[in-house]
């Protein structure tokens, strides 16, 4: 590696080091002062809102790698460019694209790092902070299991749900057993499907069984469609269901496979797959961004116009991702096509930008 690629690898990685730590401690500030409140109603300690954000805090840098580097590689040449660095380096021969090396090679390790830390590190911390917000916050009594079968205990009734569809709002495999105050099993319902509309839930070919008190046998009902009184909505199961965040890549392909074996929609799932390949190759698209603004004469206001068109880059790119995304959610894009719309469009950007830079 040559001095001038040392170099400006060094100066871009203590930039990042500090955008990074300046973005976190604003993300953690902001969350600490939105959530203290229910922590101290929940009565719990004031350190566990400090280890509910510590173990946020891998989930935070995966979402803000990527605008933390562009940011980054901006400041750093918007100072070469204010120190006339830039102006030597070129008058001595040196070639725009000759920098882009180091750029170009920073961009692929935090792409890989990125991609690294969403796959080993945020399912586990991200799987304890909603642990600590859904059981010791809120009180909720939903459990999780890894298959994503949902338990919700009530007032004396047990419910079992197989597999929750958000799009649709659909739950299915549905089992609900009402209990007596001697946990006699007084009632017990299976349906196959259950739909949210009308801010009701219908439920659809159900088996109901209801005790007989007087000979203690159980009678039996089928039903086509019924509406039930379910205490609990669609916002609560979206809440405690295992988000994709916490599965790795292999664990969320797994599980695609399992519901989509079963009959299930996994349309969602598997949009969220491909996105945990889309996403971190962000950081290798930005890193040549934020050199093609550096390196463009045409803006002359200097570094604060180019760090605001980095910070508008970015959100743009959030925007648009997010919207692909949801398109895919949808099905009205196809999950792959969905995933990796955002970074095609930003690619011939980033090259466009390049191509026209001087």
């Amino acid at each position: 590696m040559s001095i001038i690629h040392k170099y400006l690898t060094g100066e871009i990685f203590k930039c990042l080091f500090f955008v990074l730590a300046a973005v976190i401690s604003i993300y953690l500030s902001v969350d600490f002062f939105e959530k203290i409140d229910n922590f101290m109603e929940a009565g719990l300690p004031f350190s566990r809102i400090f280890v509910f954000l510590i173990f946020k805090i891998p989930f935070i840098i995966a979402q803000i790698i990527p605008v933390c580097i562009l940011l980054s590689v901006i400041i750093v040449f918007g100072l070469m460019t204010k120190n006339n660095e830039l102006i030597a380096l070129k008058s001595s021969g040196v070639s725009i694209y000759y920098l882009l090396k180091p750029i170009f090679i920073i961009g692929l390790i935090l792409s890989l790092l990125l991609f690294s830390i969403s796959e080993v590190i945020v399912p586990i911390t991200m799987e304890r902070a909603n642990e600590i917000w859904l059981k010791e916050v809120k009180k909720e009594s939903a459990v999780i299991s890894k298959e994503k079968n949902i338990w919700i205990k009530g007032n004396r009734l047990i419910t079992h749900i197989t597999y929750y569809n958000p799009a649709e709002k659909a739950i299915f495999g549905i089992s609900i057993n009402a209990f007596d105050e001697d946990f006699r099993l007084v009632r017990r319902i299976d349906a196959k499907k259950g739909l949210f509309k009308d801010k009701q839930w219908f439920l659809y070919k159900i088996i109901e069984q209801n005790l007989n008190q007087a000979n203690n046998q159980y009678r039996i009902k089928l039903h086509e469609e019924k509406v039930e009184n379910l205490d609990f909505l669609p916002e609560d199961l979206k809440r405690i269901i295992k988000k994709s965040e916490e599965m790795s890549f292999n664990e969320l392909f797994n599980y695609i496979k399992k519901v989509e074996a079963e009959g299930y929609d996994a349309t969602i799932y598997r949009v969220d797959l491909y996105a945990k390949i889309a996403f971190p190759l962000v950081c290798l698209i930005v890193c040549l961004i934020g050199a093609g603004i550096a390196f463009k004469r045409k803006i002359k206001e200097g570094l604060p116009l180019n760090v605001a068109c980095g910070i508008g880059i970015a959100f743009f790119y959030w925007i648009l991702h997010s919207f692909c995304v949801s398109l895919g959610y949808g099905e009205m894009l196809s999950p792959l096509v969905a995933a990796w719309s955002a970074n095609l469009i930003f690619s011939c950007f980033g090259i466009l930008i390049l191509l026209n830079a001087d």
